[in-house]
């Protein structure tokens, strides 16, 4: 069953634009560790860094509820990390792990893409 489904799209220029004003402090604030290893490793570190802001935004939509533990949820407390296979799944820490054991989240589905200039993410959080 579905307890949760949330969408974003976010322009790669913004987060470009982002990183060259806050540099490490940006990635610092918004991603984990192995999420900037993981995009710095590729071509267009950008489109990957984008595309990880989205599915942070679209996992924050499908956890969302009049929680506090839902409005506590931080940027980092929601992790894009690679399957055996390549493809991307989900990991919840603090609040959002909270939120997740609270909705009864045994999965968690993500899809992300990417173009020049724009990357985009769908969360599906099922019980």
């Amino acid at each position: 069953m579905v307890v949760g489904i949330g969408m974003d799209l976010v322009e790669v220029a913004r987060i470009e634009r982002l990183v060259r004003e806050k540099g490490e402090r940006a990635l610092q604030r918004l991603f984990t560790a192995r999420e900037v290893e993981y995009a710095l490793r590729r071509p267009h570190p950008a489109q990957h860094l984008a595309a990880r802001f989205a599915a942070k935004e679209a996992a924050y939509k499908a956890l969302s509820g009049d929680d506090e533990v839902a409005r506590a949820v931080g940027w980092r407390d929601v992790e894009v990390v690679p399957t055996a296979d390549g493809r991307p799944t989900l990991a919840f820490h603090g609040p959002a792990a909270r939120r997740a054991e609270q909705l009864g989240v045994r999965r968690a589905l993500v899809t992300l893409t990417h173009t020049d200039g724009t990357a985009g993410a769908m969360v599906v959080l099922e019980h």
